[in-house]
């Protein structure tokens, strides 16, 4: 009677360790906005979001550009149009403003940025030249 008794106090103390544990899981877990923004390291090496070119917000881990990407796929170069992201194409939020990064002038709502794309082994990495209306047409 004595081990059954044990038992259960074992059992509840088991139970309670593994409440306590689901509890502090939940409770520690970063739910803070910048905690779902998409980060890179910067060129000086500091981590930093991942914002969109064309309106300049910053890019939740679950948000991508609207861009496309022009043949051939081969080569290490290739041009590149960005629409822009969830924020700001194919409808604007009413507090965000649409422009290009190089002449600061406003993109319209059916406009793009021109870029470069450059395949590196291991990783890619995006050069914007300009807006359709700055950028030189043999880009």
């Amino acid at each position: 009677m004595a081990y059954f008794g044990l038992l259960i106090a074992v059992v509840i103390i088991g139970l309670a360790l593994s409440l306590f544990n689901k509890w502090w899981k939940l409770s520690s877990n970063d739910s803070s906005p910048e905690s779902q923004l998409r980060t890179q390291k910067g060129e000086d090496g500091k981590i930093e979001f991942v914002r969109c070119p064309v309106c300049n917000t910053p890019l939740a881990k679950n948000e991508n550009l609207s861009s496309v990407v022009y043949h051939p796929m081969n080569v290490p170069d290739q041009r590149m149009t960005i629409r822009g992201c969830p924020h700001c194409y194919p409808v604007a939020a009413p507090s965000i403003r649409r422009s290009c990064p190089v002449c600061g002038r406003e993109v319209a709502a059916d406009g793009y940025l021109i870029a470069r794309l450059f395949n590196k082994p291991g990783k890619k990495h995006v050069i914007v030249a300009g807006c359709a209306r700055c950028c030189v047409k043999n880009s």
